[in-house]
């Protein structure tokens, strides 16, 4: 009688499915249904989300030492993980694909990355603005480096900030989509443990709570896989048991408290021995991390600002020659450093700032962008010392050949176009640079804005500043003219003077003292130092973006201009200013006087009228100036950059140690099954009598099965459990009838199968098992080759044969018995296989 159509396929009366309607988007009728909806309650996946946001927020508090521990970056770590689940349950819902997902995530993370990265950036500290967008897309890039080349606490800046916000927000999209999305949630932990080693490669020497943040990590992923497994198990229950419910509730309990027992013991073992291990394992003097790794940027506090030598060349080196440079346009202006900060003593290079600086990789593509037509200019190194390198507008290569050995390591700064050697400029090192000079167009300029960039606040600045500024500008109505104001103004009524032999006293420096000397006296007198120092300061405290620039050019007039070879002596250094407008660069601009504004001479004095002679005291000393620190290289120094790679090593490993102790404590279990399936395997193919191999090839059958999850009859005939395999897996109908029926007959046949005829049956043994496992998907044939249930079931099977041995002993066969003793054993075969006949 054949079986009802309702069991293979639906019935003809059933509802047809639904199909597009004429004019209906085929797209809307072949939508798949939401991920949420199969049939879980909704609070499951509340918990999903609550579990994968604890498991999240332990990476990001990794970042903790990095940002000083500021609320800040708790802010952007944690809203990332709740917005990232969002976007991850949206796309989950909708089955959104992978181009949608990515273009859904990247617009998230623009619109709340000023609210939660950006709020010093952002509009209200909450509504996104374009210095707030630009950040956090080039954050994207950038933020990894600027992260890793700043000293810790390294801040609060959107620069930074993008560390915790991108890579938790990223985290999380991948988390909840792995956990929504597939069947395994194992998966789903790959991005957290992703998020946590990135908290430690990028964090400092100092660990935040190692121990407890990894044991909570593992704690909790280990139970909430668990958690997950046993949903899973539930929802396949039906199909697992062979489509036979189970009916015994007092069994069902029971398997679910062993099971929760077991979780509950992994979970103590994984805490315990986690615990014990990783302070064994982090304890060490020195702990390396990718900052240690990668080339740290000039520490510019060690480095004295190159404008406070200005006077020494003018006075001690005025004749002589620094350097000489070959093919220099004229009126070419060679560059040292531009300088941005100010603290009421000296301009220096602000160190926040220092990041800019990056390490030259290949010299001969610094800029791809540049234009190809760019002027060759050489220079060679004479008697000129420190560790800023001349330069000039650096488009495409600075090849370095240094005199002492190999070329040392430069920093290029391509914004200042200013570069470093920290190792010292050396006589007769040299070279070439690909330069584009600065072309400004004056019909441009004269309506451009100023240009919008950062740079850092002044501190101890003259009060007279702000209000000679002020009267200077006056009602000066475009940007350009109120530069051109403070320029004219600074050349027409200053006078110069550099101090030498011969001219108006003028003291060195750029103080705030010197400063306010300069702009209140009865005139101003100074030189390049002074004026350009003031015009900044000027500049500044109306909101122009100036900095103070030093170098060397010739003056107009000099014969040498435009020549092919030109040497700089120390009377060519200059210093000069350079205002940033939107579109155009850095201008620069001349603020001194011409050198024959000389000052006034003094009033003469009634001599009718003498005043008596006083003994001056003595001037003060003055403070030692500041040297370059001794760059030359330390042999302790040395030894540690070879060891470098072997730290580097011994931290990764030591890192993967304290991750994988968790994985290990799981994994041995797995490892132990496995081997002690293969050993079982190998004993019922070689050991026993051919009868007893045949047998144990039906055992390992019957033991497949178990592990696939085949709800099996162990008082069953073969032939009946044959049946029960059939409809468990039904591609095995082939393999499994004639292996029971190859059994029976071998083990109630008369005498023993031969050799051939036992090879012979594993070789079915062996294809029907492969059948078995193909019925099934991948990952439910890796869980039964890791299952405990038909290893459990033969140790029941055993405890009950020595149970049923020692309550009826008997004495051990002799070798004239052996013939007896197999019959006996044979007769009880019988004997069962007829009482579980039908």
């Amino acid at each position: 009688m054949s079986a009802p159509r309702s069991a293979d396929r639906p019935h003809k009366t059933q509802a047809p499915k639904s199909r597009p309607h004429k004019g209906q988007p085929r797209t809307m009728a072949a939508r798949k249904p939401s991920a949420f909806a199969g049939g879980r309650k909704a609070w499951h996946f509340a918990v999903d989300a609550a579990v994968l946001a604890v498991l999240l927020g332990i990476g990001v508090l990794g970042f903790g030492p990095t940002f000083g521990h500021d609320y800040r970056y708790l802010v952007a770590g944690f809203g990332a993980i709740v917005i990232g689940l969002g976007v991850a349950a949206a796309g989950a819902h909708w089955r959104l694909g992978l181009v949608t997902m990515v273009g859904l995530a990247f617009v998230t993370y623009m619109l709340f990355g000023s609210a939660l990265a950006a709020s010093g950036e952002a509009i209200a500290g909450v509504f996104p603005s374009l210095e707030s967008l630009r950040g956090l897309l080039l954050g994207i890039m950038l933020s990894w480096k600027q992260l890793l080349t700043l000293a810790p606490p390294v801040g609060s800046s959107v620069e930074v900030m993008v560390v915790p916000y991108l890579s938790a927000f990223v985290a999380a999209v991948v988390a909840g989509t792995l956990a929504w999305r597939l069947r395994r949630s194992y998966w789903a932990v790959l991005p957290v443990l992703a998020l946590f080693l990135t908290g430690i490669l990028f964090g400092t020497a100092v660990v935040f709570l190692p121990v407890l943040r990894g044991s909570l990590l593992a704690v909790g992923a280990i139970a909430w896989l668990a958690y997950r497994h046993e949903m899973r198990r539930r929802e396949m229950a039906g199909a697992i048991s062979a489509n036979r419910p189970v009916q015994d509730a007092v069994g069902a309990r029971t398997a679910i408290l062993r099971r929760i027992g077991l979780a509950a013991g992994v979970l103590l073992v994984a805490a315990a021995v986690t615990t014990a291990a990783a302070p064994a394992l982090t304890t060490s003097t020195s702990r390396e991390v990718l900052r240690d790794s990668v080339i740290p940027p000039p520490d510019l506090h060690k480095l004295p600002s190159p404008l406070t030598k200005f006077r020494d060349y003018v006075k001690n080196q005025k004749d002589t020659v620094l350097f000489t440079v070959d093919g220099l346009p004229k009126n070419g202006r060679v560059r040292v450093a531009a300088l941005d900060n100010y603290d009421g003593v000296v301009f220096t290079v602000d160190p926040n700032s220092s990041a800019s600086f990056a390490p030259i990789g290949d010299p001969t593509a610094l800029n791809q962008l540049a234009a190809a037509d760019g002027t060759a200019v050489g220079v060679v190194i004479d008697n000129y010392t420190g560790v800023w390198i001349p330069t000039m507008s650096v488009a495409q290569s600075l090849n370095y050949r240094s005199a002492g050995g190999p070329t040392p390591t430069l920093y290029l700064n391509k914004d200042s176009d200013s570069a470093l050697n920290l190792a010292g400029v050396l006589k007769d090192d040299a070279y070439t640079m690909n330069v584009q000079l600065p072309a400004v167009d004056p019909n441009k300029l004269a309506g451009s804005d100023f240009g919008s960039v950062r740079l850092p606040k002044l501190e101890n600045v003259p009060q007279v500043i702000t209000t000679k500024a002020t009267d200077i500008v006056g009602e000066a109505d475009t940007p350009l003219k109120k530069v051109q104001a403070l320029e004219g103004a600074l050349q027409r009524e200053g006078k110069f003077s550099n101090g030498l032999e011969g001219q108006t006293p003028s003291n060195s420096g750029h103080s705030a003292a010197r400063i306010t000397k300069l702009l209140s006296g009865k005139e101003m007198v100074g030189d390049d130092e002074q004026y350009a120092t003031a015009m900044v300061l000027m500049a500044r405290q109306l909101g122009i973006p100036a900095r103070v620039v030093m170098g060397f050019y010739l003056d107009e007039k000099d014969p040498g201009n435009g020549g092919q070879s030109v040497p700089f002596k120390g009377s060519d250094v200059h210093a000069w200013v350079e205002v940033n407008f939107a579109g155009q660069g850095w201008v620069p601009f001349n603020p001194t006087p011409d050198k024959d504004h000389i000052p006034n001479p003094p009033e003469p004095q009634n001599a009718s009228k003498p005043k008596p002679q006083v003994l001056q005291p003595p001037p003060p000393p003055q403070e030692a100036a500041d040297l370059p620190p001794d760059s030359a290289p330390d042999a302790l120094d040395t030894d540690v950059k070879k060891d470098k790679g072997a730290g580097i090593l011994g931290t990764l490993l030591m890192i993967l140690g304290v991750a994988g102790i968790p994985i290990l404590v799981i994994a041995l279990p797995l490892i132990l099954i496995a081997v002690l399936k293969s050993r079982r395997r190998t004993g019922r193919f070689t050991q026993g009598l051919p009868t007893d191999r045949v047998s144990g090839g039906w055992s390992e059958v019957m033991s497949l099965a178990t592990d696939l999850g085949a709800g099996m009859e162990r008082n069953s005939t073969r032939r009946e459990t044959a049946v029960v395999l059939h409809e468990a897996f039904p591609t095995s109908q082939g393999t499994t009838a004639v292996l029971a029926e190859r059994a029976d007959a071998a083990i109630f046949g008369p005498g023993q199968p031969s050799e051939h005829e036992v090879a012979t049956y594993w070789q079915h043994v062996n294809e029907s098992l492969k059948d078995m496992s193909g019925s099934v998907g991948f990952w439910k044939r890796q869980r039964a080759k890791f299952s405990p249930r038909s290893l459990l079931v033969d140790a029941r099977a055993r405890a009950k044969r020595h149970a049923l041995a020692r309550s009826h002993p008997v004495s051990e066969p002799t070798n004239h018995q052996a013939g007896t003793a197999q019959t006996s054993r044979l007769a009880q075969i019988i004997k069962k296989f007829q009482r579980g006949a039908k």
